[in-house]
């Protein structure tokens, strides 16, 4: 099978990404679970190329254990991080990795951002934690990374940028901007002196909402 609808909603995420800011020049990846593999594959963006250059045949297909399957071009250098998740998150089958303006910021504070938002908690999940720094592409960031966002659908990377994760790839995209959403409000707040968490039981209902599944519907 070549995937051809599925590289083309990878390309789609990755160019979209460009159109509004989200990521600059090469940098970021996407990725998508291929349903109905045995083998467990998924479609990933090419290393160091830029998006709008791109075209759905460009897209590279992988194993979990990160050999090309399909695809004339080098897959992501973070592909070991995409394949860490789905291996630990069968609830997730698309990955976004950006590098926006908000997200970024949060990530050399080293501040985790609280719950203070009932729509971050509802799509996210909860507190977005920072993980750890590593270099890119190293085993240690993939290992940081994954600890850090747990059971939630997005991360900050410690100097580096930020991660979301859905069931679909509109749910990835959509947790994509509300987490720079999201960083944005805790940077704002923060100016003013006034970061103020929700309360225990808004925490408790909007979570009761996320693990519902309430972000997966087409």
């Amino acid at each position: 099978m070549n995937w051809k609808s599925e590289k083309q909603i990878v390309l789609d995420a990755a160019q979209e990404l460009s159109r509004k800011g989200l990521v600059i020049g090469t940098m970021g990846n996407v990725s998508l679970r291929l349903p109905e593999s045995k083998d467990g594959l998924i479609a990933i963006t090419p290393s160091n190329r830029y998006y709008e250059s791109l075209t759905a045949e460009d897209i590279v297909i992988i194993n979990l254990s990160g050999d090309v399957v399909e695809g004339r071009l080098k897959p992501s250098s973070e592909k070991m991080l995409h394949t860490g998740i789905y291996k630990k998150r069968p609830d997730i089958n698309a990955i976004i990795h950006f590098h926006s303006l908000y997200s970024s910021t949060v990530a050399v504070s080293f501040k985790s951002i609280p719950p203070i938002l009932e729509d971050q908690v509802i799509c996210l999940g909860g507190e977005i934690r920072v993980s750890g720094y590593a270099f890119s592409g190293s085993i240690e960031l993939d290992d940081n990374v994954i600890e850090a966002l747990d059971d939630n659908k997005a991360v900050i990377l410690a100097n580096h940028g930020a991660l979301s994760a859905g069931y679909t790839m509109r749910e990835a995209f959509t947790n994509c901007e509300m987490l720079e959403k999201t960083a944005h409000v805790f940077i704002n707040a923060a100016l003013l002196d006034e970061v103020n968490r929700l309360s225990a039981a808004a925490i408790e209902k909007g979570r009761s909402l996320f693990n519902s599944g309430y972000g997966n519907s087409q």
